[in-house]
């Protein structure tokens, strides 16, 4: 319910599953699996134990991100189908109950980090959280078509994170691993925009079909597509990913240029929704290659 300020006013009592939306799971799922190949594919040892902290260490930081984004975001979720049934908009949690968790969780997911691994791993978590919550959240979201773009560094930063956590620094391997996701986010919004193009636009968000229309969005996912292919091929290429992972990268890179190119010359919301989810498949395809090879490497 609304109080007269216009802000959201929870219950007494706020249920477990609301404190488990907030983190967003979904998204943390994908965070915590890229994080892992991050991790796996560092050069180096690692306890398994202190790997497993610092995996939870960026599952929580994340969590902590989705949580300050739904309290900031919380006027504009209420307008939109796909997010008014989130905790706060949907009156079952105060807003300030949602801050404070947030923030208490992005405190001691850094401070736990530094503590387990290093300050470097600590501090490329700590960069992540403020990052989307003031790059992407605050300043960006809600001023320009070019938010998901500058914005997706957040997402893409984890396998760097897990990176850090092993080797105590950064090196030319995570940072593909993060241009591979960098590219592939704003095609992969950019779908789930077209087909929320109403929604956005009443709550006021200016997304690219919004601003630009769809026809020039449609160009755009194709171009990123085009970009994004070659560049999921790199791991291959510079020889710390083998032929599962090229096979992999491959055939899926053709996948997803083919629904792009179909995409791009429809008009049909089934077409977006079907990149949309193609693309969630690709992601994880290749990172779970990626990740597999590591792992019969290590065994053998």
């Amino acid at each position: 319910m609304d109080d007269a300020s216009g802000s959201f006013s929870g219950p007494d009592v706020v249920e477990v599953s609301d404190f488990v939306a907030l983190l967003k799971p979904r998204v943390m799922s994908l965070v915590v699996f890229t994080a892992i190949t991050g991790l796996l594919v560092a050069p180096g040892t690692i306890h398994p134990f202190v790997g497993f902290v610092a995996i939870l260490c960026i599952a929580i930081g994340a969590g902590a991100s989705g949580a300050l984004n739904m309290w900031f975001d919380a006027d504009i979720d209420a307008v939109m189908r796909r997010t008014r049934e989130r905790p706060i908009p949907a009156g079952r949690m105060d807003g300030g109950v949602a801050l404070g968790f947030g923030a208490t969780l992005a405190v001691a997911s850094v401070t736990i980090m530094g503590l387990a691994t290093n300050y470097v791993a600590a501090a490329l978590l700590a960069f992540t959280i403020l990052f989307y919550l003031l790059v992407y959240t605050i300043w960006l979201k809600r001023r320009t078509p070019e938010n998901i773009v500058i914005g997706g560094a957040a997402g893409a930063l984890p396998p760097v994170v897990g990176w850090a956590a092993v080797t105590g620094g950064v090196s030319i391997e995570p940072l593909v691993l993060f241009a591979i996701i960098f590219l592939w986010t704003p095609p992969h919004f950019w779908a789930l925009a077209l087909f929320y193009e109403s929604d956005y636009e009443k709550a006021g968000i200016p997304m690219l079909p919004v601003v630009v229309g769809e026809k020039k969005t449609r160009l755009r996912i194709l171009a990123y597509s085009f970009a994004l292919v070659p560049v999921g091929l790199l791991p291959w290429v510079m020889g710390f990913a083998g032929p599962l992972y090229a096979l992999a990268a491959a055939t899926c890179g053709g996948v997803f240029l083919y629904r792009a190119v179909r995409l791009y010359r429809t008009t049909l919301e089934a077409d977006a929704r079907r990149l949309f989810s193609f693309s969630i498949i690709y992601l994880f395809v290749l990172f779970a290659a990626l990740a597999v090879e590591q792992l019969i490497g290590r065994l053998i």
